[in-house]
């Protein structure tokens, strides 16, 4: 492949600045949020519309090159790793908020609009976007939908497939599609469900069509101290088994504890070996009840001091601690890895366990938050990548955390996706037999190959010759 000849032809229809060939200035674009693996691109571009996208795609489909395309890279997982032989294709451009419909509830945007700015432009209509990734104020919808993105507030209001009724995406041949609709449902095979969590594997996003909900009329957190963390792992099944679904239902250990309220002075309770937030919301009636209910159940589980936010401010401020736990985290060690897998509710203190025995056989610490409510751990794994073999430790520490997710009934990715990261945790998740239907399906949109290419699904035979870590391949 001659890069001078590919960057000539994209020069015929993309302005000089929007190719990004020299070397220093493909810096920025050589990660994702997942800083340990790093690859120059073989040059950038950043179009500014869907025709250029268009274009793109149809000159590195006629020229065999490979495509990844980037959002806000606040991806944890590696899915937006550049190709050392490929093109990075940059949709920070694609940040306007098309419209917003009152009264359809709906929200259409491009790619490049950021998650928090889409409920902060629909507050005047009293109206709001429910998924909330805890990198809201800076990640993106496309990159969203392709990682099936959740947040604190999942557990009642569902995933982005839940939240977007139609995309419109640029296929690795140039063609456009529109996959789903404004009506309630669309005829044909459920496509839209394919696309979200798809990883840039199948296509290029241009455009999304949001539900929107109405501000709740009010919202109120309820913060629990436990001296144990099975305690505070055994109250979240009792209070989703007494039929309350929560806004939101977070947990955080007690080193996850300390650095947030260290970095957001929060007000948490640092002496706690483990929190439990609980948000209600719903009518003024609704809620009374069940900040009643919450509160009985947290404390026949153990609770040894149970806080309802007095007011607005300190509702955020609770909820500001745990959104910043990522960075908090990040101050009291050089480096960490987060993992991001998936359990049944039943068995979330066994699975806490688990890790902290772990921690003790890697010699590791580990900082734990998560999504309480729907089983989604983000264990932090501390290390210091200056010290020869800690990275390969704290990446085996966290391939035994998704095994031990697996073994108990869950997946090796809760919000995350696979990306570069888990591509080899995909064959203790999966069978042959299901991991060749993975790959049929990507060839079905992709033929050649040419979209985010060694990302996701391993490769036919890539199973058998990865080395075995508590008793599983890798």
């Amino acid at each position: 492949m001659d890069r001078k000849q590919l960057i000539n032809r994209l020069a015929e229809f993309l302005p000089a600045q929007s190719i990004i060939h020299e070397q220093e200035a493909l810096r920025p674009y050589e990660c994702d949020g997942l800083p340990a693996y790093r690859q120059l691109p073989l040059l950038a571009v950043l179009p500014d519309t869907i025709e250029q996208v268009q274009q793109v795609m149809r000159v590195c489909h006629d020229m065999q090159v490979p495509v990844v395309a980037r959002g806000a890279a606040t991806g944890l997982s590696g899915g937006a790793l550049p190709l050392s032989d490929g093109v990075l294709l940059g949709l920070s451009k694609f940040s306007r908020i098309i419209e917003i419909n009152k009264q359809a509830r709906t929200a259409r945007v491009q790619p490049g609009v950021r998650n928090l700015a889409i409920s902060e432009a629909a507050k005047k209509y009293e109206l709001y976007y429910a998924p909330d990734p805890s990198s809201q104020i800076a990640c993106t919808i496309g990159g969203n939908v392709a990682e099936n993105s959740g947040g604190v507030h999942c557990l009642k209001y569902g995933l982005t497939v839940h939240n977007v009724m139609e995309v419109t995406v640029i296929t690795p041949q140039g063609e456009l599609l529109t996959i789903g609709g404004a009506a309630l449902d669309t005829p044909g095979f459920d496509l839209l469900a394919l696309m979200n969590g798809s990883e840039g594997m199948l296509g290029i996003v241009v455009e999304v069509l949001v539900k929107l909900l109405p501000i709740p009329t009010r919202a109120q957190v309820m913060m629990a101290a436990f001296d144990d963390i099975e305690k505070a792992a055994d109250s979240v099944g009792a209070i989703i088994a007494e039929g309350i679904i929560p806004a939101g239902l977070e947990m955080m250990d007690s080193l996850a504890i300390q650095a947030a309220e260290d970095f957001v002075k929060a007000g948490y309770p640092v002496d706690a070996r483990a929190i439990l937030l609980c948000e209600l919301d719903g009518t003024n009636e609704e809620v009374s009840v069940q900040i009643k209910q919450v509160r009985e159940l947290l404390q026949a589980s153990g609770a040894t001091e149970v806080r309802t936010a007095r007011d607005e401010e300190e509702r955020e401020l609770f909820w500001k601690g745990r959104k910043a736990a990522f960075p908090a985290v990040g101050r009291m060690s050089p480096d960490y890895y987060c993992m991001d897998g998936t359990v049944p509710r039943s068995r979330l203190s066994e699975v806490l366990t688990g890790i902290s025995k772990l921690s003790e056989v890697y010699d590791l610490p580990v900082a734990n938050v998560f999504h309480a409510g729907d089983g989604n751990l983000h264990p932090l794994i501390l290390y210091n990548a200056n010290n020869p073999g800690e990275l390969k430790r704290a990446e085996d520490f966290g391939a035994e955390i998704l095994e031990l997710s697996v073994k108990v009934g869950g997946t090796i990715t809760g919000e995350h996706g696979v990306g570069y990261e888990k591509v080899h945790q995909m064959c203790v998740q999966f069978s042959e037999p299901e991991l060749e239907q993975f790959r049929a399906v990507k060839k079905a949109f992709d033929p050649q190959l040419m979209l985010n290419p060694g990302k996701a699904i391993p490769q036919p035979k890539s199973c058998s010759e990865h080395k075995t870590i508590g008793g599983h391949q890798h």
